[in-house]
């Protein structure tokens, strides 16, 4: 996975691992019992006139909670709305959980068969849940128009390959998407970027292609908006400052299946990592408990074990096999607590790995000591801490273990809420 030049005069390089060739389908699990949505939005905020507990769902029905444009599941299931209740997630985000109990037929809803017809205001209302998530709020400000749309092809941690088997096996949705998308958002301008070594059979699709290298972290959005448009991103800026619009490339092959087929897609791929390192790829209902695929794979955990969602690079560790898939899923990887890297609170000894491999030439070994003593806004000033990709590589190579990528994570999340409660107590003062 590390690349080193023999003489060490260059930078150690960190590269993707393809997908292996025996891999041409993902394995289907078999249907839950149970499945939990976590719907963006407080339980607190819940409308009991729109949903309540006991009622009946069909598979691909809409489930709203408020009348917010949002907030909002799309059932999984067929069955009987069996739970509604807080569920809190990660970096202080808040859901609302709605479990629906299976019942013994599956049935379709049909509602978005009826409003099936590619506009904006239909595929913001049924498939921001939809496998990939795909979200169609940047579009709807008119004071940043959208002028560029980059479908990610890349997989955006190591050891994971789903979008690897979305862009081999998929793009005819892939290229169904794209119609759809200039339909539905009227940006002509989209771009399909793709790890260097794939950029073959594509023909017409309706993109111009970029490829990437197979270095990491060249998947991340800020490294392909970076070359797509041919400059950096300004420090404070976000994508949709810049014109951009960021789709992976599973949603797009989510929006294409759902106009195409008029029907709300909710099996969503998944690359599934176990303790031995072996990837596969399974197909699991968006809101399946990760039990039921450790169930289905006959893997048991013991105490200090990780399930970690994401990858071993940017991952995040859940602590209940409750939790659910959810549509931005991608990857589930699971550690045996006997490999699991030690973090400690010895000092940096300034050796400058972490420097020396940043893709953002930040000062690494300066800033972390200013997150280690809680200085968050004078490491955001004095050491561009908003520039921080959050591709992990600091705490892959620090020597002192220092758990760097965790605090450069917390004090962004810690910076972001003063903000708001700054914003909102500002927005009061005015009323």
């Amino acid at each position: 996975m590390i690349k080193r030049s023999f003489f060490g005069f260059t930078t150690p390089r960190i590269q993707y691992l393809p997908m292996p060739g025996q891999v041409t389908t993902p394995a289907p699990l078999k249907r839950p019992d149970n499945v939990t949505l976590l719907v963006p939005c407080p339980a607190g905020d819940v409308d009991d006139k729109l949903v309540q507990i006991g009622d009946h769902v069909k598979s691909g029905q809409k489930i709203s909670l408020t009348s917010a444009p949002g907030a909002y599941g799309i059932a999984s299931l067929s069955g009987t709305l069996s739970a509604i209740d807080r569920f809190p997630g990660e970096a202080g985000r808040e859901y609302t959980a709605v479990t629906i109990t299976a019942a013994e037929a599956e049935t379709l809803d049909n509602a978005f068969e009826d409003r099936s017809e590619p506009t904006l205001e239909n595929a913001a209302a049924f498939l921001a849940c939809a496998p990939g998530a795909p979200s169609f709020e940047p579009f709807t400000e008119p004071d940043k128009p959208i002028h560029t749309i980059i479908v990610n092809g890349m997989d955006q941690d190591l050891l994971v390959m789903t979008a690897q088997y979305t862009l081999a096996f998929r793009m005819a949705d892939i290229q169904a998407g794209i119609k759809f998308l200039k339909a539905v958002t009227g940006v002509e301008n989209i771009v399909l970027a793709t790890p260097r070594d794939a950029m073959h059979g594509y023909g017409e699709i309706g993109a111009s292609v970029m490829t990437m290298d197979a270095t990491y972290p060249s998947g991340l959005p800020k490294l392909i908006a970076q070359k797509v448009l041919e400059k950096e991103i300004p420090n404070g800026k976000s994508f949709q400052d810049m014109g951009v619009c960021f789709f992976t490339a599973e949603a797009v092959a989510s929006i294409g299946r759902a106009f195409s087929d008029r029907q709300i897609p909710f099996e969503k791929t998944i690359t599934f990592i176990d303790k031995q390192g072996n990837r596969s790829l399974i197909s699991a209902r968006i809101g399946t408990p990760i039990a039921d695929i450790l169930k289905e794979y006959q893997v048991s955990l013991e105490e200090k074990d990780r399930i970690i969602i994401g990858g071993p690079m940017t991952g995040h560790s859940i602590f209940s096999t409750q939790y659910p898939v959810q549509p931005f899923t991608d990857a589930i990887l699971l550690q045996d607590h006997g490999d699991i890297a030690l973090t400690s609170d010895y000092p940096c000894i300034n050796c400058g790995d972490c420097v020396r491999m940043c893709p953002a030439r930040i000062q690494v070994n300066l800033l972390v000591r200013f997150l280690e003593a809680g200085f968050y806004e004078e490491a955001a000033e004095a050491y561009d801490l908003s520039a921080c990709l959050e591709c992990g590589i600091c705490s892959y190579v620090c020597v002192s273990k220092i758990p760097i990528f965790q605090y450069i994570r917390l004090a962004k999340h810690e910076l972001g809420r003063v903000a708001s409660e700054e914003t909102a107590t500002e927005e009061a003062t005015d009323e």
